[in-house]
């Protein structure tokens, strides 16, 4: 084979799925037929962030009215990845009537933590004071994530201070549906690179969620894989068990069968997925 061809080969299969670090879809991946969608939507007013990072895209049901929304944040690290995995949601729930917020945030190298939850806490303002025009029920919004998205969702859920910036409350957030997160930051971060909470321990138990477990925090769902690491097994159950002896009862972690931590999301619109009757159950049932 010739140096050419194989250079060809190589970038096509480079290119052959997502083209862009850490995210797991590509356009056009899930059929977004039944979705009415509204792209590129700026939440922070006022700046530009590059890469586009403080933009959401919108999916509901045609003629939405006062339907449920669910604000998803993408996974890869904190370092990577992009808003279009929101659009695996997308398919599987805004058919099922519920609608499907996707919102890019600033990634590291260029911040650090907190900026990341910063902006998740822009987005979900955002949601909360705009959804109603697009079909969505304010009172109804429920925050979302995939493994870093799903930590950043959590600690939307967990510390109040994080709405109160954007003169919100804690029923701003009807509930926490979390795909397979990491939590205990004071565990994880020694492993991770230190651009992401830095070096110090102490930041690492102030970016964690063990400061905020306690009673009356609300509804949560974990889901997370049978294929997925037995540390982050272990802290996904971990976490549910604490929060229940704290006094938050209303926090269920559910592990789901021939699965790992990428088809969670890739594989969310087969049929033999587990997450979407678990996910509208949870739903139905918060209060």
């Amino acid at each position: 084979m010739s140096l050419q061809r194989s250079l060809v080969l190589v970038i096509a299969l480079g290119f052959s799925h997502a083209a862009v670090a850490g995210q797991i879809l590509a356009p056009g991946d899930v059929d977004l037929s039944q979705v009415v969608a509204t792209r590129d939507v700026d939440y922070i007013a006022g700046v530009e962030y590059q890469d586009d990072k403080d933009r959401l895209d919108i999916f509901m049901p045609e003629g939405a009215e006062g339907v449920p929304v669910i604000v998803f944040f993408h996974g890869g690290g904190l370092s990577e990845g992009t808003k279009i995995d929101g659009e695996a949601l997308a398919a599987r729930f805004v058919p099922a009537g519920i609608g499907v917020v996707s919102a890019n945030y600033r990634l590291t190298p260029r911040v650090m933590h907190p900026a990341h939850v910063d902006d998740a806490a822009a987005a979900v303002a955002w949601v909360s004071r705009n959804i109603e025009s697009y079909g969505g029920d304010p009172a109804k919004v429920y925050v979302s994530g995939h493994s870093a998205g799903a930590y950043l969702a959590v600690l939307l859920a967990l510390d109040q201070a994080h709405l109160t910036l954007h003169s919100l409350d804690s029923r701003a957030i009807r509930g926490a549906i979390l795909i397979s997160p990491f939590l205990y930051v004071e565990e994880t971060a020694p492993d991770r690179p230190k651009d992401v909470w830095g070096e110090d321990p102490a930041d690492w138990m102030r970016a964690s969620v063990t400061p905020h477990i306690g009673p009356g925090k609300g509804q949560m769902l974990l889901v997370y894989a049978d294929g997925d690491e037995e540390w982050r097994k272990e802290q996904n159950e971990r976490f549910a068990s604490d929060m229940r002896a704290a006094g938050s009862p209303n926090v269920t972690a559910v592990q789901v069968s021939n699965r790992d931590h990428i088809s969670l999301i890739s594989k969310l619109n087969d049929q033999n997925d587990e997450i979407r009757d678990a996910v509208l159950h949870f739903i139905k049932m918060a209060r």
